[in-house]
């Protein structure tokens, strides 16, 4: 299928490929489909990018990149609703928020991970509980 998106103009989309949230992501609920890729090759950002509508795009990366002990706590319902037998079936993403004018202070969102299992093509974004993380965790302080 093709969908017209705001930054990457016409991109083809395989089916297969595409993600589904049922609840789609927080403050973005009415979009529940997505395509998760790369940014660039050899780049730690990828971009998950609706389906449904073309404006709505989220720079997210691995968090163990920026915080080499960050881990997410999921509970057996969550792996339920996520098809999967174990944690190590689920990848976890987390959205870069990336200042136009100050790169540089770009911050990743610890504290709402999307857990995604990649083989069932299903995910949901989950709030951690633990105190420690923040929604606005500096990038590139901890990468350097």
């Amino acid at each position: 299928m093709e969908i017209q998106t705001s930054r990457f103009g016409n991109i083809s989309v395989q089916e297969e490929k595409v993600i589904l949230f049922p609840k789609g992501i927080l403050g973005f609920s009415q979009n529940k489909r997505y395509v998760l890729f790369p940014h660039a090759e050899k780049s730690p950002f990828y971009w998950l990018q609706s389906v449904e509508d073309g404006r709505v795009a989220f720079v997210v990366m691995s968090p163990q990149l920026v915080k080499q002990d960050y881990a997410v706590n999921v509970e057996d319902s969550l792996l339920r609703e996520l098809q999967a037998g174990e944690m190590s079936e689920l990848e976890v993403m987390c959205i870069v928020n990336i200042p136009h004018d100050q790169p540089d202070r770009m911050t990743i969102n610890l504290l709402g991970p999307i857990v995604i299992n990649v083989n069932k093509r299903c995910a949901v974004q989950i709030i951690c509980p633990e105190e420690s993380y923040s929604h606005r965790h500096p990038v590139i302080a901890d990468m350097g």
